[in-house]
Protein backbone atom coordinates (compact mmCIF):
# COMPACT_ATOMS: atom_id res chain seq x y z
CA UNK A 1 0.00 0.00 0.00
CA UNK A 2 2.89 2.32 0.63
CA UNK A 3 4.12 1.85 -2.96
CA UNK A 4 1.08 3.67 -4.44
CA UNK A 5 0.55 7.37 -4.48
CA UNK A 6 -2.57 9.05 -3.18
CA UNK A 7 -3.77 9.88 -6.74
CA UNK A 8 -3.38 6.26 -7.83
CA UNK A 9 -5.38 5.02 -4.87
CA UNK A 10 -8.25 7.41 -5.72
CA UNK A 11 -8.25 6.53 -9.42
CA UNK A 12 -11.04 4.07 -10.28
CA UNK A 13 -10.20 0.80 -11.87
CA UNK A 14 -10.63 0.53 -15.65
CA UNK A 15 -12.63 -2.66 -15.20
CA UNK A 16 -15.23 -0.85 -13.13
CA UNK A 17 -18.29 0.24 -15.16
CA UNK A 18 -20.22 3.22 -13.88
CA UNK A 19 -23.95 2.58 -14.00
CA UNK A 20 -26.14 5.67 -14.11
CA UNK A 21 -29.55 5.43 -12.47
CA UNK A 22 -32.43 5.56 -14.96
CA UNK A 23 -34.94 8.22 -13.92
CA UNK A 24 -38.42 6.91 -13.47
CA UNK A 25 -41.09 8.55 -15.64
CA UNK A 26 -43.01 11.35 -14.05
CA UNK A 27 -46.63 10.55 -13.23
CA UNK A 28 -47.74 13.65 -15.12
CA UNK A 29 -45.67 12.92 -18.23
CA UNK A 30 -47.73 12.28 -21.36
CA UNK A 31 -46.04 8.94 -21.98
CA UNK A 32 -46.40 7.61 -18.47
CA UNK A 33 -48.90 4.94 -17.54
CA UNK A 34 -51.15 7.24 -15.43
CA UNK A 35 -51.10 9.85 -18.20
CA UNK A 36 -52.05 7.24 -20.78
CA UNK A 37 -54.84 5.96 -18.54
CA UNK A 38 -56.26 9.46 -18.06
CA UNK A 39 -56.04 10.12 -21.81
CA UNK A 40 -57.75 6.82 -22.53
CA UNK A 41 -60.58 7.55 -20.11
CA UNK A 42 -61.06 11.01 -21.61
CA UNK A 43 -61.13 9.59 -25.15
CA UNK A 44 -63.64 6.94 -24.16
CA UNK A 45 -65.79 9.56 -22.42
CA UNK A 46 -65.83 11.89 -25.42
CA UNK A 47 -66.43 8.99 -27.76
CA UNK A 48 -69.31 7.57 -25.79
CA UNK A 49 -72.74 7.60 -27.34
CA UNK A 50 -74.21 9.47 -24.35
CA UNK A 51 -71.91 12.47 -24.79
CA UNK A 52 -72.40 12.49 -28.56
CA UNK A 53 -76.14 12.36 -28.11
CA UNK A 54 -76.04 15.26 -25.66
CA UNK A 55 -73.94 17.35 -28.06
CA UNK A 56 -76.33 16.62 -30.91
CA UNK A 57 -79.26 17.64 -28.72
CA UNK A 58 -77.58 20.93 -27.78
CA UNK A 59 -76.83 21.62 -31.45
CA UNK A 60 -80.45 20.96 -32.42
CA UNK A 61 -81.78 23.26 -29.70
CA UNK A 62 -79.29 25.95 -30.76
CA UNK A 63 -80.11 25.74 -34.47
CA UNK A 64 -83.90 25.47 -34.15
CA UNK A 65 -84.57 29.26 -33.96
CA UNK A 66 -82.34 29.82 -36.98
CA UNK A 67 -84.17 27.15 -38.96
CA UNK A 68 -87.52 28.63 -37.94
CA UNK A 69 -86.43 32.10 -39.03
CA UNK A 70 -85.23 30.77 -42.39
CA UNK A 71 -88.45 28.88 -43.08
CA UNK A 72 -90.61 31.81 -41.96
CA UNK A 73 -88.70 34.12 -44.29
CA UNK A 74 -89.52 31.85 -47.24
CA UNK A 75 -93.25 31.54 -46.52
CA UNK A 76 -96.04 33.92 -47.38
CA UNK A 77 -97.55 36.20 -44.79
CA UNK A 78 -100.83 34.27 -44.92
CA UNK A 79 -99.08 30.95 -44.21
CA UNK A 80 -97.15 32.46 -41.31
CA UNK A 81 -100.37 33.87 -39.86
CA UNK A 82 -102.36 30.64 -40.05
CA UNK A 83 -99.81 27.88 -39.41
CA UNK A 84 -96.46 27.41 -37.69
CA UNK A 85 -93.20 27.42 -39.59
CA UNK A 86 -92.66 23.69 -38.94
CA UNK A 87 -95.50 22.82 -41.32
CA UNK A 88 -93.18 23.75 -44.18
CA UNK A 89 -91.14 20.63 -43.39
CA UNK A 90 -94.05 18.45 -44.54
CA UNK A 91 -95.30 20.85 -47.23
CA UNK A 92 -92.31 22.30 -49.13
CA UNK A 93 -94.65 23.98 -51.62
CA UNK A 94 -95.04 26.81 -49.08
CA UNK A 95 -91.43 27.87 -49.60
CA UNK A 96 -90.43 30.49 -52.15
CA UNK A 97 -88.00 33.39 -52.58
CA UNK A 98 -90.68 36.01 -53.19
CA UNK A 99 -90.05 37.68 -49.83
CA UNK A 100 -86.35 38.08 -50.57
CA UNK A 101 -87.11 39.46 -54.04
CA UNK A 102 -89.47 42.02 -52.54
CA UNK A 103 -86.96 42.84 -49.81
CA UNK A 104 -84.13 43.48 -52.25
CA UNK A 105 -86.41 45.69 -54.35
CA UNK A 106 -87.18 47.77 -51.28
CA UNK A 107 -84.86 50.76 -51.59
CA UNK A 108 -84.96 51.45 -47.87
CA UNK A 109 -83.81 47.98 -46.81
CA UNK A 110 -81.21 47.80 -49.58
CA UNK A 111 -79.74 51.17 -48.63
CA UNK A 112 -79.74 50.17 -44.96
CA UNK A 113 -77.83 46.98 -45.81
CA UNK A 114 -75.10 48.91 -47.61
CA UNK A 115 -75.00 51.46 -44.81
CA UNK A 116 -74.31 48.59 -42.41
CA UNK A 117 -71.44 47.44 -44.62
CA UNK A 118 -70.05 50.99 -44.84
CA UNK A 119 -70.16 51.25 -41.04
CA UNK A 120 -68.89 47.80 -40.07
CA UNK A 121 -66.00 47.32 -42.49
CA UNK A 122 -64.19 50.68 -41.98
CA UNK A 123 -64.70 50.46 -38.22
CA UNK A 124 -63.17 46.99 -38.07
CA UNK A 125 -60.22 47.96 -40.28
CA UNK A 126 -59.48 51.14 -38.31
CA UNK A 127 -59.76 49.47 -34.91
CA UNK A 128 -57.51 46.56 -35.88
CA UNK A 129 -54.90 48.78 -37.59
CA UNK A 130 -54.67 51.37 -34.81
CA UNK A 131 -54.77 48.76 -32.04
CA UNK A 132 -52.00 46.71 -33.69
CA UNK A 133 -49.72 49.75 -33.92
CA UNK A 134 -50.50 50.86 -30.38
CA UNK A 135 -50.18 47.34 -28.99
CA UNK A 136 -46.72 46.95 -30.51
CA UNK A 137 -45.66 50.35 -29.15
CA UNK A 138 -46.88 49.58 -25.63
CA UNK A 139 -45.28 46.13 -25.69
CA UNK A 140 -41.83 46.74 -27.18
CA UNK A 141 -41.08 50.45 -27.59
CA UNK A 142 -39.65 52.64 -24.86
CA UNK A 143 -41.09 56.18 -24.66
CA UNK A 144 -41.80 58.59 -21.80
CA UNK A 145 -45.05 57.92 -19.97
CA UNK A 146 -45.68 54.56 -21.63
CA UNK A 147 -46.95 52.80 -18.51
CA UNK A 148 -49.12 55.75 -17.49
CA UNK A 149 -50.76 56.02 -20.90
CA UNK A 150 -51.40 52.27 -20.94
CA UNK A 151 -53.05 52.49 -17.51
CA UNK A 152 -55.35 55.20 -18.90
CA UNK A 153 -56.24 52.91 -21.82
CA UNK A 154 -57.00 50.06 -19.42
CA UNK A 155 -59.11 52.40 -17.29
CA UNK A 156 -61.23 53.29 -20.30
CA UNK A 157 -62.39 49.68 -20.45
CA UNK A 158 -64.71 50.26 -17.50
CA UNK A 159 -66.41 53.31 -19.06
CA UNK A 160 -69.90 52.29 -20.27
CA UNK A 161 -70.96 53.26 -23.77
CA UNK A 162 -74.13 54.88 -22.45
CA UNK A 163 -72.14 57.53 -20.56
CA UNK A 164 -70.64 58.97 -23.73
CA UNK A 165 -73.76 59.01 -25.89
CA UNK A 166 -75.03 62.47 -24.99
CA UNK A 167 -71.69 64.34 -24.78
CA UNK A 168 -70.42 62.82 -28.02
CA UNK A 169 -73.75 63.57 -29.74
CA UNK A 170 -73.41 67.25 -28.77
CA UNK A 171 -69.79 67.26 -30.00
CA UNK A 172 -70.71 65.65 -33.32
CA UNK A 173 -73.56 68.10 -33.74
CA UNK A 174 -71.14 71.01 -33.24
CA UNK A 175 -68.65 69.72 -35.84
CA UNK A 176 -71.26 68.50 -38.35
CA UNK A 177 -70.82 64.74 -37.90
CA UNK A 178 -74.14 64.00 -36.24
CA UNK A 179 -76.47 61.95 -38.44
CA UNK A 180 -73.69 60.72 -40.76
CA UNK A 181 -71.99 57.39 -41.35
CA UNK A 182 -68.64 58.96 -40.44
CA UNK A 183 -69.98 59.90 -37.01
CA UNK A 184 -71.16 56.36 -36.31
CA UNK A 185 -67.80 54.95 -37.46
CA UNK A 186 -65.82 57.36 -35.26
CA UNK A 187 -67.92 56.52 -32.21
CA UNK A 188 -67.42 52.77 -32.70
CA UNK A 189 -63.70 53.23 -33.28
CA UNK A 190 -63.28 55.34 -30.13
CA UNK A 191 -65.07 52.84 -27.90
CA UNK A 192 -63.55 49.78 -29.54
CA UNK A 193 -59.91 50.83 -29.23
CA UNK A 194 -59.34 50.35 -25.46
CA UNK A 195 -60.20 46.66 -25.47
CA UNK A 196 -58.43 46.12 -28.80
CA UNK A 197 -55.21 47.77 -27.60
CA UNK A 198 -55.32 45.84 -24.32
CA UNK A 199 -55.80 42.53 -26.13
CA UNK A 200 -53.11 42.98 -28.77
CA UNK A 201 -50.59 44.50 -26.38
CA UNK A 202 -50.81 41.46 -24.10
CA UNK A 203 -50.52 39.12 -27.08
CA UNK A 204 -47.53 40.93 -28.60
CA UNK A 205 -45.78 41.00 -25.23
CA UNK A 206 -45.61 37.18 -25.31
CA UNK A 207 -43.35 37.24 -28.38
CA UNK A 208 -39.78 36.21 -27.35
CA UNK A 209 -37.54 39.23 -26.88
CA UNK A 210 -34.59 37.40 -28.43
CA UNK A 211 -36.45 37.19 -31.73
CA UNK A 212 -36.97 40.95 -31.89
CA UNK A 213 -33.41 41.68 -30.79
CA UNK A 214 -32.06 39.38 -33.50
CA UNK A 215 -34.14 41.23 -36.08
CA UNK A 216 -32.77 44.57 -34.86
CA UNK A 217 -29.20 43.28 -34.97
CA UNK A 218 -29.79 42.29 -38.60
CA UNK A 219 -30.61 45.92 -39.37
CA UNK A 220 -34.39 45.70 -39.40
CA UNK A 221 -36.27 48.90 -38.70
CA UNK A 222 -39.18 49.03 -36.26
CA UNK A 223 -41.70 49.20 -39.09
CA UNK A 224 -40.11 46.24 -40.85
CA UNK A 225 -40.08 44.22 -37.62
CA UNK A 226 -43.71 45.11 -37.01
CA UNK A 227 -44.92 44.29 -40.53
CA UNK A 228 -42.75 41.25 -41.28
CA UNK A 229 -42.45 39.63 -37.85
CA UNK A 230 -45.01 40.83 -35.32
CA UNK A 231 -48.07 40.90 -37.57
CA UNK A 232 -47.63 37.31 -38.90
CA UNK A 233 -47.06 36.03 -35.36
CA UNK A 234 -50.09 37.95 -34.08
CA UNK A 235 -52.43 36.80 -36.82
CA UNK A 236 -54.62 34.62 -34.54
CA UNK A 237 -55.21 37.45 -32.06
CA UNK A 238 -55.81 39.97 -34.84
CA UNK A 239 -58.32 37.66 -36.54
CA UNK A 240 -60.17 37.10 -33.25
CA UNK A 241 -60.29 40.84 -32.60
CA UNK A 242 -61.55 41.53 -36.13
CA UNK A 243 -64.36 38.98 -35.75
CA UNK A 244 -65.49 40.35 -32.39
CA UNK A 245 -65.35 43.95 -33.58
CA UNK A 246 -67.22 43.22 -36.81
CA UNK A 247 -69.98 41.28 -35.03
CA UNK A 248 -70.41 43.96 -32.40
CA UNK A 249 -70.71 46.79 -34.93
CA UNK A 250 -72.86 44.81 -37.37
CA UNK A 251 -75.41 43.91 -34.69
CA UNK A 252 -75.37 47.28 -32.93
CA UNK A 253 -78.56 49.30 -32.81
CA UNK A 254 -78.14 51.66 -29.84
CA UNK A 255 -75.35 53.80 -31.29
CA UNK A 256 -76.82 53.82 -34.79
CA UNK A 257 -80.28 54.66 -33.45
CA UNK A 258 -78.89 57.82 -31.88
CA UNK A 259 -76.15 58.94 -34.28
CA UNK A 260 -77.58 57.93 -37.68
CA UNK A 261 -80.38 59.66 -39.54
CA UNK A 262 -82.86 58.16 -42.01
CA UNK A 263 -80.31 58.23 -44.85
CA UNK A 264 -77.42 56.66 -42.92
CA UNK A 265 -79.30 54.16 -40.73
CA UNK A 266 -78.03 50.56 -40.75
CA UNK A 267 -80.07 47.41 -41.20
CA UNK A 268 -80.83 46.96 -37.51
CA UNK A 269 -82.45 50.39 -37.27
CA UNK A 270 -84.32 49.88 -40.54
CA UNK A 271 -85.79 46.60 -39.32
CA UNK A 272 -86.73 48.19 -36.01
CA UNK A 273 -88.60 50.96 -37.84
CA UNK A 274 -90.39 48.35 -39.96
CA UNK A 275 -91.46 46.56 -36.80
CA UNK A 276 -92.81 49.76 -35.34
CA UNK A 277 -94.78 50.67 -38.47
CA UNK A 278 -95.84 47.20 -39.62
CA UNK A 279 -95.78 45.00 -36.57
CA UNK A 280 -97.38 41.97 -38.27
CA UNK A 281 -95.40 42.21 -41.52
CA UNK A 282 -93.45 38.98 -41.11
CA UNK A 283 -92.80 38.91 -44.85
CA UNK A 284 -90.44 41.87 -44.42
CA UNK A 285 -89.07 41.29 -40.94
CA UNK A 286 -88.16 37.60 -41.32
CA UNK A 287 -86.06 37.85 -44.51
CA UNK A 288 -84.49 41.09 -43.27
CA UNK A 289 -83.52 39.49 -39.96
CA UNK A 290 -82.09 36.43 -41.71
CA UNK A 291 -80.14 38.67 -44.11
CA UNK A 292 -78.74 40.52 -41.13
CA UNK A 293 -77.81 37.19 -39.52
CA UNK A 294 -76.22 35.38 -42.44
CA UNK A 295 -73.41 37.90 -43.04
CA UNK A 296 -71.87 37.51 -39.53
CA UNK A 297 -72.13 33.74 -39.92
CA UNK A 298 -70.19 33.88 -43.18
CA UNK A 299 -67.52 36.08 -41.59
CA UNK A 300 -67.21 33.79 -38.57
CA UNK A 301 -66.85 30.58 -40.57
CA UNK A 302 -64.41 32.26 -42.97
CA UNK A 303 -62.06 33.12 -40.08
CA UNK A 304 -62.94 30.20 -37.82
CA UNK A 305 -59.48 28.64 -37.94
CA UNK A 306 -57.74 31.86 -36.90
CA UNK A 307 -60.39 32.52 -34.28
CA UNK A 308 -59.82 29.14 -32.60
CA UNK A 309 -56.06 29.70 -32.67
CA UNK A 310 -56.50 33.09 -31.05
CA UNK A 311 -58.77 31.75 -28.31
CA UNK A 312 -56.45 28.82 -27.56
CA UNK A 313 -53.26 30.92 -27.67
CA UNK A 314 -51.33 30.54 -24.47
CA UNK A 315 -53.54 27.80 -23.03
CA UNK A 316 -51.12 25.01 -24.00
CA UNK A 317 -47.41 25.41 -23.40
Amino acid sequence: MSGYSTAERRRPSRRTTAVRPVPSPSPSAPGSAPGRRRGGRLSRLLGSSVVQGALILVALVWITPLAGLLLSSMRSEQDNATEGWWTALTDPSQLSLDNYSALLKDSGIGAAFWNTVLISVPTTVLVVAIAALAGYAFAWLEFPGRDGVFLVVVGLLVVPVQIGLLPVAKLFGAVGLFGTIAGVVLFHVAYGLPFAIFLLRNYFAEIPREMLEAARMDGGSEWRIFSRLVLPLGRPAIASLAIFQFLWVWNDMLVALLFADSESQPLTVALQSQMRQFGSNIGVLAPGAFLSLVVPLIVFFAFQRHFVQGVMAGSVK
